[in-house]
């Protein structure tokens, strides 16, 4: 059998199939399908040090190929994670990556440092939220912000530490290299791009945040030029995510140059779409011959 294996900034996963944050909550929502050690590893819905209610309703729509959302990180808060979640975490045999998000330098410091003390296996740093109205997008768009972000949750954080960016961007690399200097371990992208729909008889947006992230196959082709992009310009390793529902887009995003992939918004209309993934890599590799699933990443041959 081919060697679904790959490694993160020194975090082994079974296999490269991550299920995306915001999308596969902290997990039990999905255990009575099937059991949560069949992924590489589960990125937990996005956390911030004290407990939120998110955006008001309605905060979810449909697009044509995709979806929006404006969920606003509604989370419990870190304390009440490490208390009533991650304990039952633990016992799943998945790699375990920490969303950390915040409205201040401060918060996201505090944030990492309360985590670093925990069993979490990695921290993905969330500086590129699109639907929150203060903080994470403001960082996540300059190469000063990223980098600044970096360079101080760095000495707080005791975990491997991925930064998640953002496309709503006029250079991504640029940014990548920011974060890279400052002691990025790894980074994954891309997370939502910004969107709006309009209700043509009220005439007002669908969402009552008026914006929101939107994902979803619609964004898959930005998302493989994006990575393809930063994986050519970086020397630590990429996550990518961005519209993967079935194999074939994983083993696209992964020649590419992602050493392992994000999947979210598929598990809205079909829940086992990261299993179905990693048994469709595995019987790809068998077909192909290839003895791990290594060695297809960056392996695209662009014609000029």
């Amino acid at each position: 059998m081919a060697d679904l294996r790959v490694n993160i900034a020194g975090v082994t996963l079974k296999n490269p199939v991550i299920t995306a944050s915001g999308c596969f909550g902290f997990g039990r929502e999905y255990e009575d399908l099937y059991p949560l050690s069949k992924l590489g590893g589960v990125s937990l819905k996005g956390m911030t040090y004290q407990k939120r209610l998110g955006n008001p309703p309605p905060r979810i729509a449909e697009t044509p190929s995709g979806m929006l959302n404006s969920v606003g990180l509604q989370n419990p808060g870190v304390e009440s994670f490490i208390e009533n979640d991650l304990p039952y975490l633990k016992t799943q045999d998945t790699v375990l990556i920490a969303n950390a998000a915040g409205s201040t330098v401060e918060d996201y410091c505090r944030l990492v440092e309360r985590l670093s003390e925990t069993e979490i296996d990695m921290i993905e740093l969330n500086i590129s939220c699109p639907n929150v109205k203060e903080g994470g997008v403001a960082f996540g768009v300059s190469c000063e912000g990223a980098a600044g972000m970096v360079k101080a949750v760095r000495k707080y954080c005791k975990k491997p530490l991925m930064v998640k960016l953002s496309p709503n961007v006029t250079d991504i690399v640029s940014i990548a290299k920011a974060v890279e200097s400052e002691g990025a371990d790894a980074v994954s992208l891309i997370n939502t791009l910004l969107g709006m729909r309009i209700d043509i008889h009220s005439r007002r947006p669908v969402l009552k945040n008026n914006v929101g992230g939107m994902s979803g196959p619609a964004v898959f082709p930005i998302a493989v030029r994006m990575v393809w992009q930063v994986a050519n310009a970086l020397s630590i390793p990429v996550v990518g995510m961005g519209g993967i529902d079935k194999w074939e887009d994983a083993v696209e995003m992964m020649m590419a140059g992602a050493a392992a992939v994000q999947v979210g918004a598929a598990m809205f209309w079909d829940p086992w779409a990261p299993v179905k993934i990693v048994e469709g890599l595995e019987h790809y590799l068998e077909e192909e011959k290839i003895e791990k699933v290594s060695d297809i990443v960056g392996t695209v041959r662009p014609w000029a």
